[in-house]
């Protein structure tokens, strides 16, 4: 969530690695995903492409194999380059259930997808490494840095992608279901401050967004949730960061003792955020700020230091800003601009080829959790939300001044804002033309992996993980789904 990068987020969970590159260079206070979920958001940051241009519509469709990315045109150009961990954007290697679960979020039924969110504590206060496959790569990439970068006569660009803070399988809901269970140890809930944790405030489940309440239920969030269960989620997620923070501090350590950190540009994101029970949700896939806020911090030789940055920026800024960082010449075609001018302090003559960066970001989500696409722009102190076609589903508007939380959707009170906001949004993207082909791939995904498996169907989803939902009255799920196709 990259609200904990800056006050008042960074005040409930201490983030000494964070806080380094605060110090030794500038954060992003309003830096989003381009798309809330995995593989969409990270086909978006390696080609510096928005969503709709990628088709990277769910957590497996992402970039073919061999588009060229930012790290390919680098090492054309003569860079050494490595990657560690997680990678995710041609292909999110998800289960089934991910995927049908996807592809049928237009049909008229409500079932739980996700394992309820929970906690659990691992270890005593010795325990260090929850995460341990995210500390194999860090060590691998720490490793890389001490023996491989120091001797190089070339430059270098190193990529580490961790799963963390991600939660962690849900073990007691079977083999496909989700990742709901927040896992940390003694040794980092100690880092986070119990009395900063905020309580967020819930609308009642009759007054919430339609879109908002199929996500919230088929998260498993609309039961009864008591404030210490609430809290305590927050509390684990908080925890969860402050393991990843110090992989992290592994990295600039390892530049550190090498000697590379003033000659190294360091950059820290994430694809996304977690709304941690804010909305009565946790996981991603909302545009609400703990979902689609990221982090973004850069430190390193000529980035200006302690520096804050309010305007927009959003995660296809990284390539055009890594080749501009490399000297590489910038294509044109990209959805992104270089960050440069923002972290060197440019002068105006030096603007991007494609001009100056607009005032705006966008952010759109096709997967699922979420029974319509949605896209959001973000401008000033505006969020604007549309759903769908724009008129079946009721637009939300927020302004994040007077609303930080989002609590209040004042999209009948301002219509002329929403007007023009929609006015924009229709100039960067054909949203209702957009939301009616990602309705006919995911029919035609459906209908082609139900004819893979014959008669069969409905018992493969009896196994998936709606099971618990599916066979409580599998008759009127399987003519749902008859009735939409």
């Amino acid at each position: 969530d990259g609200r904990l990068t800056f006050f008042p987020g960074n005040e409930t969970v201490d983030l000494p690695s964070i806080n380094f590159m605060k110090r030794y260079g500038t954060v992003f206070l309003n830096a989003y995903t381009n798309s809330p979920i995995c593989c969409p958001s990270r086909a978006a940051m390696w080609s510096g492409l928005f969503t709709h241009l990628t088709e990277s519509w769910n957590n497996f469709k992402g970039l073919d194999p061999d588009y060229v990315t930012w790290m390919d045109l680098m090492e054309k150009h003569g860079y050494h380059t490595q990657k560690f961990g997680k990678l995710d954007y041609t292909s999110g290697h998800h289960s089934v259930s991910n995927r049908v679960e996807a592809w049928t979020r237009d049909v008229h039924f409500l079932l739980r997808q996700e394992g309820r969110p929970m906690v659990n504590l691992t270890g005593d206060r010795k325990r260090v490494r929850v995460m341990e496959a995210d500390w194999r790569n860090t060590d691998k990439a720490v490793n890389w840095i001490k023996e491989e970068a120091v001797n190089l006569t070339q430059p270098f660009v190193l990529y580490l992608g961790l799963n963390l803070p991600h939660p962690y399988p849900s073990p007691y809901a079977g083999e496909n279901f989700g990742s709901s269970t927040f896992l940390t140890s003694p040794y980092w809930l100690e880092k986070v401050n119990f009395e900063a944790i905020k309580i967020p405030k819930w609308s009642s489940l009759s007054e919430m967004h339609p879109v908002d309440y199929y996500s919230s239920y088929t998260k498993n969030c609309t039961g009864e949730f008591t404030k210490e269960e609430v809290r305590n989620i927050r509390a684990f997620y908080y925890a969860m960061c402050a393991e990843t923070d110090a992989m992290l501090g592994e990295i600039t350590s390892a530049l550190g003792h090498t000697g590379l950190l003033g000659k190294t540009v360091v950059i820290f994101t994430a694809d996304h955020g977690e709304l941690a029970m804010e909305h009565r949700q946790f996981y991603k896939m909302s545009m609400y700020e703990g979902s689609s806020h990221v982090p973004l911090l850069v430190m390193g030789p000529g980035i200006k230091e302690q520096q804050e940055i309010p305007n927009v920026v959003s995660l296809v800024d990284i390539y055009p800003t890594m080749l501009d960082i490399a000297r590489i010449p910038v294509p044109r075609n990209l959805s992104g601009y270089s960050l440069i001018p923002h972290l060197r302090e440019k002068t105006e003559s030096e603007v991007s080829p494609q001009g100056p960066r607009p005032s705006w970001v966008l952010s759109e989500f096709h997967g699922c959790n979420v029974n319509s696409s949605v896209y959001m722009l973000r401008t000033g102190k505006w969020k604007y939300i549309a759903y769908s076609d724009g008129f079946s589903v009721l637009p939300q508007l927020f302004d994040l001044t007077a609303d930080p939380d989002e609590l209040t959707n004042v999209a009948i009170k301002f219509p002329g804002i929403v007007h023009s906001l929609d006015k924009i949004l229709r100039s960067i993207v054909n949203y209702p033309k957009v939301s009616a082909s990602v309705q006919e791939y995911n029919k035609r995904q459906f209908i082609s992996w139900k004819q893979s498996l014959g008669q069969n169907y409905s018992s493969v989803i009896a196994n998936l993980r709606w099971h618990q939902d599916w066979l409580k009255e599998q008759k009127k799920y399987e003519n749902a789904i008859d009735r939409w196709l």
